[in-house]
């Protein structure tokens, strides 16, 4: 008898009893390979750096916000289109998930801009800053974000509202408001109510400029909008201890913040809400509570250039607010900016971490408006000394930070 080539030891319930140990080895080498993540595992962020998903890819999430749902993180942001210059919306609302913060699986898109070129969200206009919350009563993952109708620049100033069953999407587009309309805030002045100086301003038909000037402080701007809603741009949303949520935005041209308490089913505006640094130019706020405290991280007015960043504290969410310190510490490397320029980076999220009390993450993006797809993240721990918080420049960092505070 010949002799027989070798088999692998396998009981009789396997079809590959009679296999060769080296085809079969090869088969399963390929069939692990076939299932394998596209990238190694990370353990670390890297600020500032191309961060891949678990398909290899640059995540497409800019300007975005983080739900943690389910023992399970996700991040939606804005989707850029490569070699699209500017901010116009051609996709959506990106949204990924993980479990650790290191590693990211691209969720799909979760809110597409409509190909209806009636619709608010018409492909072509601008969508910024997603954030989404859960409703606990009505179970419902709720989104808004800043939008401007397509073909009119950003004299809109619009919010866009958008519901989904699950937490990936899809989600459908509800409506676009100004904030607020038919409303004073709490702290309006006898001077914001007065019918000549709304009826002045108004005769100004919008000619102010979305970036600090000395003629907003000459006129109503407040109560020009009251009427109709008033202006918002940049913004984010909390949601406090008690379940209430919050919408806050830059308003008045930008040149002036608002809180604005939602109603119960997080779908609109209640219709109480306050005025905060008045003429600061405050945008891209990001919001955290800590040890009872509120904290707020914003900045300046400079379009797509980088800027100093600002931040603030107050007991209560409608204030008063105390603006503190740049909070920034140290240089990044790669682009040779520290506090003076964020790093060169704008804040976009305050991301608690789930299970760690105390523990914060500041979100930034560098924009890169030439190829906004390029994009980068800088997210880095943020450190809490009495009533005083800073963000120091690490090359990379992991949540063991966080063990020793």
């Amino acid at each position: 008898m010949s002799k027989m080539t070798p088999q692998c030891k396998m009981t009789s319930h396997t079809f590959l009893s009679d296999v060769p140990c080296a085809f079969f080895c090869l088969w399963l080498f390929c069939l692990i390979g076939l299932f394998a993540p596209a990238t190694a595992q990370q353990t670390v962020i890297k600020p500032g750096q191309m961060w891949l998903d678990t398909k290899g890819e640059h995540i497409n999430a800019h300007g975005g916000g983080i739900l943690f749902h389910e023992r399970t993180y996700y991040w939606y942001g804005e989707h850029k289109v490569g070699g699209a210059p500017g901010n116009k919306a051609q996709v959506g609302v990106h949204v990924y998930s993980s479990k650790d913060l290191y590693n990211w699986t691209d969720e799909g898109i979760a809110l597409e801009v409509s190909s209806n070129p009636d619709s608010d969200i018409a492909k072509g206009c601008v969508l910024e800053r997603p954030k989404v919350i859960f409703n606990a009563k009505t179970k419902k993952f709720v989104m808004w974000f800043h939008l401007e109708l397509k073909g009119r620049g950003y004299s809109s100033a619009r919010s866009g509202i958008a519901v989904a069953d699950n937490v990936t999407g899809p989600f459908t587009f509800v409506r676009s408001i100004r904030p607020n309309a038919g409303h004073w805030p709490q702290n309006v002045t006898p001077e914001e109510k007065d019918p000549k100086s709304i009826a002045r301003t108004k005769a100004e038909k919008e000619k102010f400029s979305g970036g600090p000037s000395d003629k907003h402080k000459q006129f109503n701007i407040l109560g020009s909008h009251m009427e109709g809603g008033q202006m918002a741009r940049d913004m984010t949303l909390f949601v406090d201890d008690d379940g209430k949520a919050y919408h806050l935005y830059s308003s008045e041209h930008n040149s002036t913040l608002h809180i604005s308490l939602l109603t119960d089913d997080y779908l609109d505006h209640a219709g109480s809400y306050v005025r905060v640094f008045p003429f600061r130019w405050m945008e891209a706020p990001a919001i955290c509570k800590h040890e009872g405290r509120y904290y707020l991280i914003a900045s300046g007015c400079t379009g797509w250039s980088p800027n100093a960043a600002r931040s603030a504290v107050a007991d209560n969410i409608f204030g008063p607010w105390e603006e503190l310190e740049n909070p920034c510490m140290g240089v990044n490397p790669q682009n040779q900016l520290g506090p003076e320029k964020t790093f060169g980076g704008q804040s976009t999220f305050i991301l608690p971490v789930e299970g760690k009390p105390g523990a914060f993450i500041a979100m930034f993006d560098i924009w890169r408006p030439k190829d906004p797809i390029t994009g980068t993240y800088v997210w880095l721990p943020i450190q809490f000394e009495g009533d005083r918080f800073k963000i120091e420049w690490m090359d990379e960092w992991d949540l063991s930070v966080f063990l020793h505070r």
